[in-house]
């Protein structure tokens, strides 16, 4: 099983720095074992696009990001912390923005992508 996880993280990597290249974003390496914020409840259903946004990092085991599908909400309990690897069940394609840098975000569902630099994210 770690040898599978470990070539998974490897496809997602090469995946991840292809569009840290189509957006001109400087690459930076989330971890399968880092924990991230993810809204659970907002998956599984018909709640796309699917959003994500990478606040500047405290420390280099901390990778502040941040996703949801649909609606976002500012309650107190919408972001669970989830390892990056259960992406791998959750939102496989999310993993694929999870290179990008502080400051970026991404928007996607089945026909539209959309990935910007967001200075506000780092203040």
């Amino acid at each position: 099983m770690a040898d599978n996880l470990i070539e998974l993280e490897s496809k997602a990597i090469i995946k991840q720095k292809e569009i840290c290249i189509k957006y001109r974003a400087d690459f930076l390496l989330t971890p399968f074992n880092s924990v991230i914020g993810i809204a659970l409840d907002t998956f599984g259903g018909s709640g796309v696009p699917i959003n994500g946004l990478r606040h500047s990092a405290r420390n280099e085991d901390n990778a502040i990001w941040y996703i949801w599908a649909g609606e976002y909400s500012s309650a107190d309990d919408f972001f669970k912390p989830v390892h990056v690897s259960h992406l791998l069940e959750i939102c496989p394609k999310a993993l694929h923005y999870l290179g990008l840098t502080s400051g970026w975000r991404f928007l996607f569902d089945k026909t539209y992508e959309d990935v910007w630099y967001d200075e506000n994210l780092l203040s």
